[in-house]
Parts: C-alpha cells; structure tokens; sequence
C-alpha cells in the first residue's frame, strides 16, 4: 500500500487529516462535514454552528497541497429519516459541492439509501471533474447516471454480501479504470470473514473480489480465506481507494 486517504468527518478530524498528511509524503486528506454529523449538529446546535464549521472546511480544503478532497459528504437516508434532517443534508451536500468546485478538489460522496437525490443534487449543482462515489450500494442504472459524469464508483467488502446482487450488477457494467476498491473495516469486510477479525488486511480483502476485467465472464463473489495465507500467498497489485486516485 502506497497511499492513505485520510478522511476528516467534522472539524476536528479535518484539521487533524490535515496536519498528518503535511508530516507523512504517504498520506493525502480529505476534509468535510459528514452528512449525519452535519444533521445531528444543525439540531442540537443550531445552523451558526454548521456555518462556523463549513467556512473552516473550505479554509483546510487549502490549506496544504496535500489536501486532495472534498468528503465525505452525501445524503445518508438511513441514519436521518426524518424530513428536516434529510432536507438539511441535502443542503450540506451543495455546500460541499461548491467548495469542491470553488477549490479545484476531487468530491468523495457518502450516498446510503438516498441514489436519486444524490443524483439530483449533483445534476443541480454540478458534478465536479472528480467525483468518487465512496462505497458504491446503487444499482447498475445508478452506475450509469455516475460514468455517464465520469466518476469513479468505489466498491467495499459489501459487494460479496449473499443480498447485493444489484451491487454486483453494478459492478460487472463498470469500466475497469473507473472502477476503485476500499476497506471500511470491521461493518464492509468480505463475506468470507465478515466478523472475523475488527480489521483485516488490504491483500486479504482485495482478493476477496473478482477484478472487474474478469466480471463478464465470471461472477463477482467472495472466497474461503484460510488463517495466514494473505501473508504466504502473493497479492496481484489492484487499484485501491487508498492507493489509487484520479489524476
């Protein structure tokens, strides 16, 4: 693994991905308020708060050239269900779309249960140059509207779970070099050792996916993987969310 994506949620752990990626050439940052901490803010603090921490997102987003992205942010439908919350996300969500394309950063988009109003927030307020959907859960057609704007869709260990066929789908009608693959340990390990362990290796869990060239032909599913083989057994180089981003 060459690079880390370190990736800031709220203000703290912005300003804290910032000052790690300028000490360490190996890690870049990412820097936003997350959609659900963003929801939870505006109702227990009110929209001062949100707006103090937004203006000082878009300074770290220059921060340092080693700021790379605007993210996460997105829609989450399902950790905020209630109207006003979703309402408040999806103006978030612009915010940190105009900052990306104020600043010239790659947007990382967190989208769970929310596909068509992700879209249709990004088709209001333009799609960046540079857009990656960060564990992608949509369908093949979601997939479509995303590469018909030229994003990458990102695919964790979620993609081998026995009820994501769809995901799957998406996955086969995606274009190898659109295509990332990311850990999000321990919820999105492969079904091969989800729960196993609280963190597995990045060798371990690529391999736990077919790679895209080989899709059409074959499907998408995940493998028994004994104790000890990902250090015995050597890993094909893949592209990964954390050591690959769009130039």
């Amino acid at each position: 693994m060459h690079r880390i994506v370190e990736v800031g949620c709220d203000q703290p752990s912005s300003e804290w991905a910032v000052d790690f990626a300028a000490t360490h050439e190996q890690v870049v940052a990412a820097v936003a308020l997350h959609p659900n901490d963003g929801a939870r803010m505006v109702a227990r603090q009110g929209p001062e708060a949100v707006n103090d921490v937004m203006r000082r997102i878009e300074q770290l987003a220059t921060a340092h050239e080693r700021v790379r992205a605007v993210g996460e942010t997105g829609l989450d439908y399902f950790r905020i269900q209630d109207p006003a919350g979703q309402a408040f996300q999806r103006e978030l969500f612009a915010r940190h779309i105009e900052i990306a394309q104020r600043t010239g950063r790659a947007l990382v988009i967190h989208d769970r249960d929310a596909h068509a109003d992700v879209a249709a927030v990004l088709d209001e307020y333009g799609w960046p140059p540079r857009t990656i959907l960060h564990c992608f859960s949509g369908d093949a057609e979601f997939a479509a509207t995303c590469l018909e704007h030229d994003a990458w869709l990102s695919f964790a260990g979620s993609v081998t779970f026995k009820a994501n066929g769809a995901v799957r789908d998406a996955l086969r009608s995606t274009p190898a070099d659109k295509v990332l693959v990311e850990t999000d340990a321990p919820y999105l390990t492969p079904r091969c050792r989800c729960g196993d362990a609280p963190m597995l290796p990045i060798s371990c869990r690529t391999r736990c996916v077919s790679w895209p060239r080989h899709v059409a032909s074959r499907p998408v599913t995940s493998r028994p993987w004994p104790h000890g083989a990902a250090s015995s057994t050597p890993t094909p180089r893949v592209p990964t969310a954390a050591t690959r981003r769009p130039s």
